[in-house]
């Protein structure tokens, strides 16, 4: 069902592509996409699972970073404030490059703690931060 020439004969190849299923296709990705994108820029709330790892072996010279469920800030039991924090770790960081941290947050502390003193560790030059969880305990029932 060619419509551009006026040739008579049945044997020559239409010349057209047909870009009628194109359209359809996308189309249809269209409409996938639209329905959707706003699936995936929601957060979902999830509880977490629980994993169990092999300990690693302590590093005796490295930082401990608490954070208490409320929001008092603990290094090496020494309480500061975040922005006393950041100082702190600043000049420790002056001295050791390769300084390590160990970073134990309650269960209960606020995520943007928890954020804020990893950016302000961060901002220090401090790049190795490892979290401290506690062993999972398991009963022989």
């Amino acid at each position: 069902m060619a419509f551009g020439g006026f040739e008579t004969s049945q044997d020559a190849p239409m010349a057209e592509m047909n870009v009628i299923p194109l359209v359809d296709i996308m189309l249809v990705l269209l409409v996938i996409f639209i329905i959707t994108a706003p699936v995936i820029t929601h957060s979902v709330k999830v509880e977490m699972p629980q994993a169990s790892s092999e300990p690693t072996p302590a590093n005796e010279h490295a930082l401990q970073l608490s954070i208490r469920a409320d929001q008092q800030i603990f290094l090496n039991d020494t309480e500061l404030s975040l922005s006393e924090l950041e100082t702190k770790l600043r000049e420790l960081a002056s001295r050791n490059p390769q300084q390590e941290i160990h970073l134990q947050a309650d269960r209960n502390a606020t995520y943007d703690l928890v954020a804020q003193s990893m950016a302000a560790a961060q901002r220090a030059g401090i790049v190795r931060i490892g979290f401290v969880t506690q062993a999972e305990t398991t009963s022989n029932e």
